[in-house]
């Protein structure tokens, strides 16, 4: 099994855990080939979600850019309620799953199409 997905297995296992939740798992891989090299990096593949800067590149680069979403304040509600969902306070957000949750949170599945 690759790294990739040795990740993509470890971050399943996460949305079931924690957000109960049973993943699309092609959906799931596709998000994390999206993210890029960052899901290998240790501290690039981990969302910051009580830094104000990391929700506001989450909102630029991801929903804004990627999902093609307009700004607004939907896009703040969106986080909040995927920080929420995840666990406020669990300290190991990643990227990916966080991603994951925002892309069926606002139904733009299709974008990975």
């Amino acid at each position: 099994m690759s790294a990739k997905d040795e990740l993509i297995v470890k971050y399943a296992a996460d949305l079931k855990e924690k957000c109960g939740i049973n993943p699309e798992m092609d959906l799931l891989k596709k998000i994390t080939i999206g993210c890029g090299p960052s899901v290998f990096n240790p501290d690039s593949s981990i969302i910051a979600g009580t830094q104000k800067t990391e929700i506001d590149t989450v909102k630029k680069n991801f929903l804004i850019k990627k999902l093609g979403l307009p700004d607004g304040p939907a896009l703040k509600e969106g986080i909040d309620m995927v920080l929420e969902q995840y666990g406020k306070s669990n300290r190991n957000k990643y990227r990916a799953v966080f991603y994951y949750l925002l892309t069926k949170h606002f139904g733009r599945e299709s974008v990975y199409n």
